[in-house]
């Protein structure tokens, strides 16, 4: 079986970021199929570009026997029209010049909607090759941008919400990443059976890692974006309170539109136990994790977490088995499913910070108990392997109904 993934902002392991279709990718491969990944250069919230394509729009590559296809795009900065002109150029280039490049016809393609017109854009090459689309909804679009306060009667959120709804028509499965989508996407009129639940997830295997942070120190460290819904003032305010424990070191590793207001904020504290650090590779990223004694996770509790969450880091936190304190509002969480660690419900600095110190004063054995959990936890339910033996399922059952009809 030869397949397409078109996922506008997929990366590899020596970018910073989520690498869910390279992993797919890999344990694919292993079994004996063909994967090819097309995808945007453009990293998604550095706005660097991170190939040279000298005169060309595209660029092909080999990277662990996955065939790499990179599409130039035009540089953005934030959400604004150059990022809408940024997708659109995607979309476009995806429909025009994949077609132009002699590459072995798909059997099948996965459209990731990181925005939906990159569905659209693999809706229109599995018309061309006339071979069965998969959707994967990875956020609800436009729901989530009206969750963040724009209006339904938007005319860009109009289009988006026609969008939607013809894609999900269009495909012949839908693979969400959040558990309850479902209840969303059926709302619409699409049949239950129709869709089925893939979660993010991680690799346990890593490779030889080396201490990254002072291990004299008990190290709380958070990594991903540091955006709105991340609610990381919290933690600048709980450094704060522990500022004079110097036992207790926060990390803070990754990019976004609050590090900046964040930075200055730590700097006017002059605090001395908070260090913030910019995006590392995939690959690099569990040199810190290893090196942390506790993982952080703070997420507001925001509309559009109603329908489930499927974080990256967290299950990238407990395949490096160490206990992680989540802090939020939100009722259902992995944390509280898979006993790895601790859940408080009210983001309050002080009992957060009290809760960090008596956590410092446990006993080792007792927070390696904790991070075992959540690595056998995730073994058994969130491994790569686990969840690609799901999706190479439902690949098969989609081809067989195709033939079939």
């Amino acid at each position: 079986m030869n397949i397409w993934i078109i996922n506008h902002h997929a990366l590899t392991p020596d970018m910073s970021g989520g690498t869910r279709h390279y992993d797919f990718a890999k344990e694919l491969i292993k079994r004996g199929y063909q994967v090819t990944i097309i995808s945007s250069s453009i990293h998604y919230s550095t706005y660097k570009e991170l190939k040279d394509y000298k005169e060309n729009n595209y660029l092909k590559e080999n990277i662990d026997g996955i065939e790499w296809i990179w599409i130039k795009t035009p540089i953005y900065v934030g959400n604004g029209a150059r990022r809408v002109r940024n997708m659109l150029s995607f979309m476009h280039s995806v429909s025009s010049t994949v077609p132009k490049l002699n590459l072995i016809k798909p059997d099948i393609i996965i459209g990731s909607s990181v925005h939906l017109f990159a569905v659209y854009a693999a809706y229109k090459l599995s018309k061309k090759y006339k071979v069965p689309l998969v959707m994967e909804v990875r956020d609800l679009w436009p729901q989530t941008l009206i969750d963040m306060g724009i209006s339904k009667w938007h005319p860009f959120i109009l289009l988006l919400a026609w969008l939607e709804k013809f894609l999900y028509k269009k495909a012949n499965k839908i693979i969400t990443l959040l558990p309850k989508a479902h209840l969303y996407i059926e709302k619409l009129g699409i049949e239950k059976e129709k869709i089925v639940w893939i979660s993010n997830g991680a690799n346990i295997n890593h490779l030889k890692h080396t201490k990254k942070l002072d291990s004299n120190k008990f190290n709380v460290v958070y990594t991903g974006s540091v955006g709105v819904a991340n609610d990381l003032s919290v933690l600048v305010g709980v450094a704060n309170i522990l500022k004079d424990k110097d036992e207790i070191h926060f990390t803070i590793i990754g990019n976004g539109v609050m590090k900046q207001g964040l930075i200055n904020e730590a700097k006017n504290l002059n605090l001395k136990n908070i260090t913030f650090l910019d995006p590392v590779p995939k690959s690099e990223v569990y040199n810190y994790l290893y090196s942390a004694s506790l993982l952080y996770v703070g997420l507001k509790n925001l509309p559009l977490y109603r329908y489930g969450m499927s974080m990256n880091k967290i299950f990238d936190y407990m395949s490096v088995a160490k206990p992680v304190l989540f802090v939020s509002d939100i009722d259902e969480n992995i944390v509280n499913d898979a006993r790895c660690g601790f859940v408080i419900k009210n983001p309050s600095p002080n009992k957060i910070a009290d809760l960090i110190e008596k956590i410092s004063q446990m006993p080792s054995n007792e927070l390696k108990i904790l991070g075992k959990n959540g690595y056998d936890y995730m073994t058994k339910f969130f491994s790569t392997k686990v969840l690609c033996d799901k999706l190479e399922n439902i690949l098969k059952e989609v081809i067989d109904n195709e033939k079939s009809v």
